[in-house]
């Protein structure tokens, strides 16, 4: 919070064993604006002066400066500071106002690079529902990464190796042909995919015919290597349309194809420490060292082929070279803990002080009806059908509210594909949550079209208003508009909050608290009333506009000027 900082300056003066920052960490919101607007607990200084938390803040209250702030009190154990409304709100609109898109930023990354490892669909499959979290927690990463001082690198790790091509490739061979794949490449190319599993159910053979495939494929067998190309710019076009509308872009498609030739040095690595040991044919690191509990990593399998760890290990020593970052990220689902806690204790092993700032960014399922998708059984919910039923239903009601709206082809596009990247980041990342696609697109509750449309609400207020230029008197001090002072004053700390954490979800619920405290606001009030403080309230209403649209672009999510 803006304000925090006289809080503190005036808490130092009183405790100067503490250090700003010191002070700044232990301040808490009250539970209730009744209380004050900042509090200070007191139960850290027990020990050290030998009183009941309570007479500390008592005695503290005696001593403190008051002078710009309407009063401080002690209540219990807590300092509560009640801050001036109108100096408070002066400053704050005059900041947002001043500062425009720029509020809220931080510069402590310093410009140091931050990679982030994300969506990376899989090569020949279309993108699912499945992919969407990587995608859109990535994304907002990346941008809340930026505004927090960093240079966010966006890679797409495309899974364009593997024994699945292998499969693929034969089942092409076998019973696939080119003309029905090119009229539906993708579709074509995950029916005979899903097929291969079915029949390798009841005849295993087709399985070792599959790594057969791929080992040719890895050895640079010339038709192998087509077919793989083909399935790779076919199913990148795919990608892209979907990207597209999504709004996202990335800095590199480097997938795991890149590394083949970047893998042998990372081998001729793990040997020249001693790190590598023969297991039943294959060549694996002990990781007992350093946890008992974990299990070896696999670096090549008996019949010599890489694995997945061989390449993420190419991957993150090419990464550290090339970008030199300062954190690694890694948005992949939680069921892949165990293997980026083996890939950091490989690095650890190898000498790599860099390791720790590896991170596994993990997040839970999406589940439609209960029920989990699967590639292999053709349970698959396509991200762009998702996205066409989100338009449509977004159409539906923007046709009831506003039918005379211009482009609303164009706002229902932003309104549906808006709804369903809010709706997945405003849950914790960790947690799975079932996906009800109506339910998402409403324009009422905690949804993104809500949010928009408050913003939307608050612009066209500045419209009818018609003022081309907001005057220098800022003056608010009733309690209507202090519950939207106090949220507004918070964003920066949400913003540090969501990079400190990795966590998009308080920047989406942020935007919900904003939102409702606005309307609330809207509801009571007559902003356009000709009155002294109309100038103040239209200020109020812009920097509402600033900070929603800032908090929306950060989550990925347009802002449509009217809906």
């Amino acid at each position: 919070m803006l304000e925090n900082k006289r809080v503190v300056s005036a808490l130092q003066k009183v405790l100067p064993d503490f250090t700003l920052e010191q002070i700044s960490e232990k301040l808490e919101a009250p539970k209730s604006t009744d209380l004050g607007d900042v509090a200070f607990p007191t139960f850290t200084l027990a020990k050290t002066r030998h009183q009941a938390p309570q007479q500390i803040a008592a005695a503290l209250v005696t001593e403190i400066d008051q002078e710009g702030f309407e009063k401080v009190v002690a209540t219990g154990p807590y300092i509560n500071f009640f801050l001036d409304k109108q100096v408070t709100s002066r400053h704050t609109l005059e900041k947002i106002l001043t500062e425009q898109a720029n509020f809220g930023s931080h510069t402590t990354g310093n410009g140091a690079n931050v990679t982030i490892d994300m969506s990376s669909p899989n090569i020949a499959k279309p993108m699912s529902m499945g992919h969407l979290r990587s995608t859109v927690i990535g994304n907002a990463l990346a941008n809340i990464t930026a505004k927090n001082g960093y240079v966010p690198v966006k890679i797409n790790h495309l899974g364009d190796w593997g024994t699945q091509f292998g499969k693929l490739i034969y089942a092409y061979k076998t019973w696939g042909n080119e003309a029905e794949v090119k009229a539906d490449p993708i579709a074509t190319l995950l029916r005979y995919y899903v097929e291969f599993h079915e029949k390798a159910q009841d005849d295993d053979s087709l399985n070792d015919e599959g790594r057969a495939w791929f080992k040719k494929l890895e050895n640079g067998d010339q038709e192998a290597h087509k077919l793989w190309q083909w399935f790779r710019a076919e199913s990148l076009k795919e990608f892209t349309a979907i990207y597209d509308r999504l709004d996202i872009e990335f800095d590199s498609f480097n997938g795991e194809a890149f590394y083949n030739d970047k893998m042998d040095k990372v081998v001729d690595m793990l040997s020249d420490k001693k790190l590598l040991v023969k297991s039943q044919g294959a060549q694996i690191v002990d990781l007992s060292s350093i946890n008992d509990n974990l299990t070896p990593a696999m670096i090549k399998r008996s019949d010599g082929a890489t694995l997945y760890m061989t390449r993420d290990l190419a991957a993150a020593v090419y990464r550290k070279e090339t970008y030199r970052f300062a954190k690694s990220l890694y948005v992949v689902g939680g069921e892949q803990r165990e293997h980026f806690v083996q890939m950091k204790a490989v690095l650890s092993l190898m000498g790599f002080d860099w390791a720790d700032d590896v991170e596994h960014i993990s997040f839970g399922l999406i589940t439609f009806n209960g029920k989990k998708m699967s590639t292999r059984k053709g349970d698959v919910v396509l991200l762009k059908d998702v996205l066409d039923d989100a338009h449509d239903l977004a159409l539906k009601q923007i046709q009831e509210k506003n039918p005379a709206l211009k482009n609303k082809e164009v706002v229902a596009e932003q309104v549906g594909a808006g709804a369903v990247v809010f709706h997945d980041l405003m849950n914790d990342r960790t947690n799975n949550f079932d996906f009800n696609l109506e339910e998402v697109v409403r324009f009422e509750g905690d949804t993104g079209p809500y949010v928009q449309y408050t913003n939307a609400r608050a612009k066209s207020i500045l419209r009818k208003a018609d003022v081309t230029k907001i005057g220098d008197d800022l003056n608010l001090n009733d309690a209507d508009t202090w519950d939207i002072i106090t949220t507004l004053n918070a964003f920066p700390t949400a913003v540090q909050r969501a990079w400190q954490q990795r966590e998009a979800s308080i920047i989406a619920k942020y935007a919900l608290t904003l939102a409702r405290t606005f309307n609330k606001y809207y509801a009571n009030s007559k902003i356009l009333a000709d009155d002294a403080q109309l100038n103040a309230r239209l200020a109020l209403v812009e920097s509402v506009t600033i900070v929603l649209s800032e908090s929306l672009r950060l989550l990925g999510v347009k802002s449509p000027e009217e809906m």
